[in-house]
């Protein structure tokens, strides 16, 4: 049988909106996941062109969720009001997380009337379909095809997976498989399960934001986080860590725990973990009641009687007014503390204002643990901060005198290595190989990796960029 064809409606040459297209005939296709542009990605779209599905929906037999990123799931409302009227398939933990990731995106970006948010919730509740990982889900079985899916844990954040799509073609019995990988997280990622390759692959689609660079491991970046907390502490600054709600804080606070639990500095007993995303708080508690989903060795530490996502130096920061009294409070005080706040990439969000305030004070320290996307505020920090630069902020010009650093090992990301340890860990590793979600220079270096990989191995491999197969 002819290959389903493979197009993009994002993240093609990007890190942001990721959508794409199975097109197994001309009236059937699968949608993987429907996110938003952000950052550099945004930049030739104005602001309504940026949301809008232009492309044909009325083929789609379903969406798949890969996992519940913004930048993966950020267009479903434009995609609802394009027509589509399918199921939404996706993880467990993702069908729980998933509305309290629409709900706010909508609030931000469509509108605050709660009875239309409401409204919408509910269809989307409607067409969550949750599926169980590594079971078979049939979307289709008719004369023509069988077309079925498989979720498989990524290791990115809770619920994050990737997606084996089997097609089998009736009137010729041929079959073809193609593996979307989302976004596939580092080894040892606390509270996630490492990803394990698919046994087999005829094409894979794969992300590429870290094709071209390798992590710190998990000890590195352990004494590196350390470090910049130690740094403060003398300095009698604060640590503002610009991270997204769900993932990374959560990754942060169990790394967090674990330092302090280890450390017989009473400085670090007393130091206080502010939290200043009640978005956070809620995915936080998400991730308590779902220990289930939880690897070895969290549940090893809740046997020692330990929390790790609620321990006595954290502090949950809730309403508008207690935000802006705990920025100015740390901004004039000389008390040491570490503060998580959203957005990721300093792009809204109540991080903001602490940089606005700390930015320029020699004391403080703001450490990136997240990739930067090309165009946004944490770029240019993260760029122009280490040398004496300044960064625009609500159109105000902020010279930088905090202290910058990253810590790459943080990354929700695989890097070079894990990608293509993915490919090659495969029992029969795929013939043809398409890399999507990544800077360009990124999918060129993991390109000529991954063909000097399969010269090496004597393997016939076909590799080609997403943005070769975009389309709007």
């Amino acid at each position: 049988m002819q290959p389903p064809r493979i197009v993009h409606h994002g993240a093609a040459e990007g890190v942001t909106g990721s959508c794409h297209r199975l097109q197994v005939s001309d009236d059937r296709a699968l949608l993987v996941d429907c996110g938003l542009f952000q950052g550099q990605d945004a930049d030739h779209l104005d602001s309504l062109a940026q949301h809008e599905v232009r492309f044909p929906v009325e083929d789609v037999l379903a969406l798949v969720v890969t996992h519940v990123h913004i930048d993966h799931i950020g267009r479903l409302p434009y995609l609802l009001a394009a027509g589509y009227r399918g199921p939404i398939l996706c993880s467990v933990p993702s069908a729980r997380l998933m509305p309290l990731v629409i709900e706010d995106a909508l609030k931000i970006g469509f509108t605050r009337d709660r009875a239309l948010i409401e409204r919408f919730l509910a269809e989307v509740e409607e067409r969550l379909v949750p599926l169980d990982y590594r079971q078979w889900h049939t979307v289709i079985d008719d004369a023509r095809h069988r077309i079925r899916l498989k979720l498989q844990r990524a290791g990115h954040i809770f619920g994050s997976a990737y997606v084996e799509v089997d097609v089998r073609d009736h009137a010729t019995g041929e079959a073809h498989r193609t593996v979307f990988s989302g976004d596939l997280g580092a080894p040892y990622a606390p509270l996630l399960p490492a990803p394990r390759s698919p046994y087999r692959a005829d094409t894979l689609v794969i992300e590429s934001t870290y094709g071209d660079r390798l992590h710190e491991d998990r000890t590195e970046r352990r004494g590196r986080l350390k470090g910049a907390i130690d740094r403060a502490l003398e300095n009698a600054g604060c640590v503002v860590i610009p991270a997204f709600s769900i993932g990374r804080t959560q990754e942060l606070l169990y790394e967090l725990e674990g330092l302090i639990h280890d450390s017989s500095d009473p400085r670090w007993r007393e130091l206080e973990i502010i939290v200043d995303s009640p978005l956070a708080a809620r995915f936080t508690e998400v991730y308590r009641e779902m220990r289930p989903w939880w690897d070895a060795e969290a549940h090893r530490r809740l046997r020692g009687g330990r929390h790790p996502l609620s321990f006595e130096n954290l502090y949950t920061v809730s309403s508008h007014e207690e935000h802006e009294q705990t920025v100015d409070y740390l901004a004039r005080t000389h008390r040491p503390a570490v503060v998580i706040a959203a957005s990721g990439m300093v792009t809204g969000g109540r991080v903001v204002n602490y940089l606005k305030r700390m930015l320029g004070d020699p004391r403080h320290a703001v450490v990136f643990i997240g990739y930067q996307g090309a165009g946004t505020p944490g770029r240019d920090i993260q760029r122009f901060g280490p040398r004496g630069g300044w960064v625009l902020l609500d159109d105000e010009r902020l010279d930088i005198r905090a202290h910058i650093e990253t810590v790459s090992g943080y990354s929700a990301h695989a890097d070079q290595k894990n990608l293509l340890d993915f490919i090659r860990r495969m029992r029969h590793p795929p013939r043809h190989i398409r890399l999507v979600h990544g800077d360009h220079d990124a999918q060129l270096a993991l390109k000529a990796r991954i063909e000097e990989w399969a010269r090496e191995a004597g393997r016939k491999v076909q590799v080609t960029l997403g943005a070769d197969y975009q389309v709007g």
